[in-house]
């Protein structure tokens, strides 16, 4: 039986960044550590500030060849030169936007723990499908997906999956051997030292 391959590292940006400061930072990530693809994942409704913060990480991305996405924002890709677009809306979505952007833009579909919806979204032309939280928590229903949803899926299912929401390294040990991605965000920004936290999650991939 094939060693599975080591998962890679996903970055979703915090909700809410300093764009005096963040930029450098995502840059010295990047530059010690190997990042598959970076998502903008700003609460901002205001297109301005929106398109501001992605012109200065867009810099950053493509200058190290890492794609950049943008959560839910599917008019702003092609605008801003960004690579794709990560739904938050489970498979419904995924057609119309995959119809809207063409093959070669990058097209994700965050949804939750519902397989049904995974399953929905790669017939629908996604590129990757995220599934999470994947441990129980106090916001929400507190549903979250389980390993078993992470199993089945690495065993029948071709398109590429994502573990995001509440990581920690236990389960990131636990899920390593299922899942291609970790979509790692708020887990590492909250803390003194950011790029010491990926690495410490990263380690227990090991």
């Amino acid at each position: 039986m094939d060693t599975p391959e080591t998962p890679q590292i996903y970055l979703i940006t915090p909700t809410d960044i300093e764009l005096g400061s963040y930029p450098a930072l995502l840059a010295d990530i990047l530059d010690t550590t190997e990042i598959a693809c970076v998502r903008l994942n700003l609460s901002s409704k205001d297109e301005d500030r929106v398109s501001r913060a992605a012109d200065a990480l867009r810099e950053v991305t493509h200058a190290r060849d890492v794609a950049l996405v943008i959560s839910d924002h599917m008019l702003l890709v092609e605008k801003l030169g960004l690579d794709g677009v990560h739904l938050s809306d489970a498979a419904r979505s995924v057609r119309y936007t995959r119809k809207e952007l063409g093959d070669d833009a990058i097209v994700g579909s965050f949804c939750g723990p519902s397989k049904h919806d995974g399953m929905a979204a790669g017939e629908g032309g996604a590129d990757y499908v995220s599934f999470g939280p994947v441990r129980a928590g106090t916001l929400g229903d507190g549903s979250f997906a389980e390993t078993d949803l992470f199993k089945w899926w690495s065993e029948v299912i071709e398109v590429p999956v994502v573990a995001e929401g509440l990581l920690d390294a236990d389960i990131i040990r636990t899920l390593t051997p299922y899942t291609d991605f970790f979509g790692v965000g708020e887990e590492i920004w909250a803390l003194d030292d950011p790029k010491a936290a990926l690495q410490e999650l990263i380690a227990a991939m090991g």
